[in-house]
């Protein structure tokens, strides 16, 4: 897979599996149409459809690489294939979008969900959809810049330590 496709596929499947791993198993009343409604909205509003965009097109660059792997004369038939693939697929996409909106409409009531909703259709809230793309890069390089070097004196003090125990690591 592309590093590209390994950036915009990675985020969705993490916020997949997100979505997936909070949600309680407990079965909740049935949202009412005008929470889903408003569910719809908090989604088209966040843009966060965006996340899922990649995921059909990934799935099937990837099936399409394993069978390179297999055999790379199949390059062109795989080509046509993928794009028949995706046209056909498209339509499914609605099956995430709806699953997604279902759980917003089961954690919060309408008026949570509309509140939500005019909170980023203000210009704080635009801003913040704006900007946090990047706030949540920088602060990742930053988490795992952090980390690294933490590592790096946690091995340290670890071989000292051990090293006092009579062990030379």
């Amino acid at each position: 897979m592309s590093v590209l496709l390994q950036r915009l596929v990675r985020p969705a499947l993490v916020a997949a599996a997100f979505i997936a791993s909070s949600h309680p198993a407990v079965a909740q009343p049935k949202p009412s149409a005008a929470s889903l409604a408003a569910a719809h909205k908090l989604i088209e509003v966040t843009g966060a459809t965006n996340l899922f965009n990649p995921l059909i097109p990934g799935v099937i660059e990837q099936a399409k690489i394993l069978f390179l792997q297999q055999n790379p004369a199949l390059g062109h038939d795989l080509n046509e294939v993928a794009a028949k693939l995706r046209a056909d697929l498209a339509p499914r996409f609605t099956e995430l979008t709806d699953e997604v909106a279902k759980f917003y409409a089961e954690d919060f009531t309408e008026q949570e969900l509309k509140d939500i909703i005019a909170f980023y259709q203000s210009p704080t809230g635009k801003k913040l959809l704006e900007r946090q793309p990047q706030i949540i890069d920088h602060s990742m390089k930053f988490a795992q810049d952090w980390a690294n070097k933490l590592s790096v004196e946690v091995v340290a003090k670890m071989r000292e330590e051990m090293k006092k125990r009579g062990h030379a690591l």
